[in-house]
């Protein structure tokens, strides 16, 4: 009888889905979506499990056919992923190395390069990118995969080096232990088919790449004559008993083959300048294929969306058809969530990237710009997979979330009310605690409303808040800044006396800008509220009305277009004011250095405050209430060594006269803060996969459990539980959980691969 009940429990463990909560019992909380997700790849051997990926770092996986996703870390942005043909528990995913999951994509063990190979991870640019650098390393980097249909240690890989322009095909048939070179590949390859049909003694392999399309033979890549077109954008290839269907996107515009590349025809979808963007066809029907387009024109107007075909691309229909105006109305079988109903139906775009299932082709995902749609009938319906409606209120996350959120605020006479500050989709209000989300930018000027920065909150004056916004967004990131200057920086102030609701332009003598941040005196009159904003290139604004006027005060400010990010207030009114770094490059001691000033006239001058050396990065300030000669200033590492150099937290205790580091572990930390009901204890997060307390001051840090987003911004205190933390992220939404818990493997079961070591 013992035996039998450990033989029921043992088979049911081993069909289990893996559910374990993060420590903490992190959770992430929002409305989903809102960021560009990649990479859809169906299980062959559950329809209901799937991956996808995003351009933020966080991996995703369902089980439950879209429902519900877990998200995942492995330290980068994951560029594909493949499943093991035999083994429903195994999967691979291609993130700064090769990753294998054995137990359903619950924890992940690096294949390439080998662990022992590795010698440091380098990680000193603005992002914090990871780069793993290992000795040996014949592979370099690996950008394709495929498994043997028939044996799942034979992996056949496509590598190399671009800047060298070294390209290969590679083969390993013992699970990625050791490889062997096959044959030089004519340029970069990025994906891999293996003909399941053909004998497993001699497979059939093709090789594919933005400017190449190839058969492996026994004297290496017999290329295929490909479509005229100057890159292939996207391709698929489907097999059956009959041969290879060969589906390209070349110059925005499709053709097929089925007779290996001989002959070539061009897909007809209809009338006008039609482009089309991402192709994919089942592994095993490839009769069956499915092509995102825009520009298709009937009736006097332009429609985006997916035509399909059955007939191996002879006859294609479109079964996603939309108005692609931003203000047009979303298809009859089109059943999105928050976006298309905020943004309307061309705010997602047509899909990025498609995947059909191998084993149904009536099976479909579509990923865009802030959406995953999935057709389960054969494109007669889609729906979204990233967001669901709580009752008749808003919109919840479904795990998919990849927004940038600056920060998550509360309106002090309403705890229930609750708002995220976010890039692309502008801010978001709760009224029933978090649990469900609407957007909340009804009034902001339309070309402001792509980032709400921050808002703050009149504490005494019931329902009246303000906000700063602008199209601009992912700031202080340089990619915003590298290539163009501020002069078309828009956005500005909004002032709201209905808590949030509701918004009104409120920016006189305020040049356009990117308004990052604002501050409230609270110890101003309140029909006459003192408020201070930062404008990046711009400097400091100051209104001494309640926001109806503002001033520029730079008085004292040296940098010429001052890319002001921050500003804090200490308890006797003195101001500190942070301008972000303009160079990258990992120098110091230039005009593109960034600062840190001091007023303690209400921004009427400002003194330079000296910067912690070997820094020029200052990106978060805290002042101890108890003590406002303590500061804790966060700080962003510069682009040399490993690490990065000047980065971290570090701490004064005379104003700034002097400072200590006290964090280094993490070199890239976006802010510190304090909790407002215990001032010993501090929090930070950053770029390096780790958020951060103290209990001590910042003498001190230990790693929060749970967390382990590779882009963190910042942490804030949950008023109504002094156990429990929001952390913003740069991509992966807002996680909510508690601070103490077991510091347990998380995702990654390579040890020398984990967060915070």
């Amino acid at each position: 009888m013992v035996l039998l009940l450990l033989r029921i429990a043992l088979a049911a463990l081993a069909f289990a889905t893996p559910t374990d909560d993060r420590p903490g019992n992190f959770k992430i909380i929002g409305p989903g979506g809102g960021g560009a997700m990649f990479h859809p790849t169906i299980s062959p051997h559950d329809p209901n499990t799937v991956l996808v990926s995003c351009d933020m770092t966080g991996a995703y996986i369902t089980y439950d056919g879209g429902k519900s996703w877990r998200m995942f870390n492995l330290r980068g942005v994951v560029e594909f992923f493949v499943f093991d043909p035999k083994d429903k528990n195994v999967m691979y995913a291609q993130a700064t190395g090769l990753w294998r999951s054995q137990d359903g994509g619950e924890t992940w063990s690096l294949v390439y390069p080998k662990p022992s190979a590795v010698k440091v991870i380098r990680m000193n640019s603005d992002h914090s990118d990871e780069d793993i650098i290992a000795d040996p390393d014949p592979l370099a980097n690996i950008s394709a995969m495929a498994v043997d249909p028939e044996d799942s240690k034979t992996f056949f890989v496509a590598s190399g080096n671009r800047a060298k322009g070294v390209f290969a095909l590679f083969s390993s048939h013992d699970a990625g232990d050791t490889w062997a070179k096959l044959t030089d590949l004519p340029d970069l390859a990025n994906k891999i088919w293996v003909n399941p049909h053909s004998p497993s003694a001699d497979r059939s392999l093709f090789v594919g790449g933005p400017h190449f399309l190839g058969k492996r033979t026994s004297s290496g890549i017999q290329k295929i004559s490909a479509p005229s077109a100057k890159s292939m954008t996207d391709i698929s290839v489907g097999f059956s008993d009959k041969g290879e269907v060969f589906y390209v996107i070349g110059d925005e515009s499709t053709f097929v083959s089925d007779d290996e590349g001989a002959n070539w025809r061009r897909v007809e979808l209809g009338k006008g300048d039609i482009k089309t963007r991402a192709i994919a066809t089942s592994l095993r029907h490839p009769e069956t294929a499915y092509v995102s387009y825009r520009g298709l024109e009937e009736g006097g107007l332009k429609y985006m969306g997916v035509g399909k075909t059955t007939d191996s691309g002879h006859a294609w229909k479109p079964v996603w058809k939309e108005d692609s105006d931003m203000a047009g109305k979303p298809g009859a079988n089109i059943h999105d969530a928050w976006i298309t109903e905020r943004f309307g139906s061309d705010w997602g775009e047509n899909p990025l990237t498609m995947t059909v299932a191998d084993q149904d082709p009536n099976l479909s995902y579509g990923t865009d710009l802030g959406r995953t749609m999935i057709t389960t009938d054969g494109g007669v319906t889609w729906n979204a997979a990233y967001s669901k409606k709580i009752g008749e209120g808003g919109w919840t996350t479904t795990g998919l979330d990849v927004t940038n959120a600056y920060g998550y605020h509360f309106d002090p006479f309403d705890q229930n009310r609750q708002f995220i500050s976010t890039t692309d989709i502008g801010l978001f209000r709760s009224e029933d605690g978090g649990k469900s989300w609407m957007s909340s930018t009804k009034g902001v000027p339309r070309d402001w409303t792509n980032t709400t920065y921050w808002i703050v909150f009149d504490p005494k004056v019931k329902g009246r808040a303000w906000s700063v916004n602008s199209w601009t967004h992912d700031l202080p990131r340089p990619k915003m800044w590298r290539h163009s200057g501020i002069a078309k920086y828009r956005g500005g102030v909004c002032i709201s006396v209905d808590g949030g609701r509701t918004w009104s332009q409120s920016n006189d003598g305020m040049e356009p800008t990117a308004a990052t941040h604002i501050l409230l005196d609270p110890t101003s009159p309140s029909d006459a509220r003192v408020l201070y904003v930062t404008g990046f290139g711009r400097g400091v604004y100051k209104s001494a009305d309640g926001g109806k006027s503002w001033k520029l005060k730079n008085s004292g400010i040296m940098q010429k277009e001052p890319f002001a990010w921050r500003i804090a207030r200490d308890g006797n009114g003195v101001l500190y004011l942070l301008i972000a770094r303009r160079s990258e490059d990992g120098s110091i001691g230039t005009d593109g250095d960034g600062a840190l000033y001091r007023s303690t006239d209400g921004a009427e001058h400002w003194t330079a405050v000296t910067m912690p050396a070997g820094t020029n990065a200052p990106n978060g300030l805290a002042v101890d209430p108890d003590n406002t000669n303590r500061l804790y200033l966060a700080t962003w590492a510069r682009a040399k060594g490993d690490h990065g150099d000047g980065g971290g937290i570090f701490l004064s205790e005379d104003a700034g006269k002097t400072w200590k580091q006290v964090l280094d572990r993490d070199r890239h930390i976006y802010d510190v803060t304090i909790d407002p009901r215990d001032p010993k204890v501090l929090y930070a997060a950053g770029f390096e996969s780790s958020a951060w307390r103290s209990t001590d001051r910042g003498e001190h840090w230990s790693r929060i459990p749970g967390f382990n987003f590779k882009w963190g911004h910042r942490v804030i205190p949950d008023p109504s539980d002094p156990q429990k933390v929001y952390i913003t992220t740069f991509g992966g939404g807002v996680w909510h959980g508690t601070i103490t818990n077991d510091d347990r493997p998380l995702d990654i079961a390579t040890p020398e691969l984990r967060p915070g070591k």
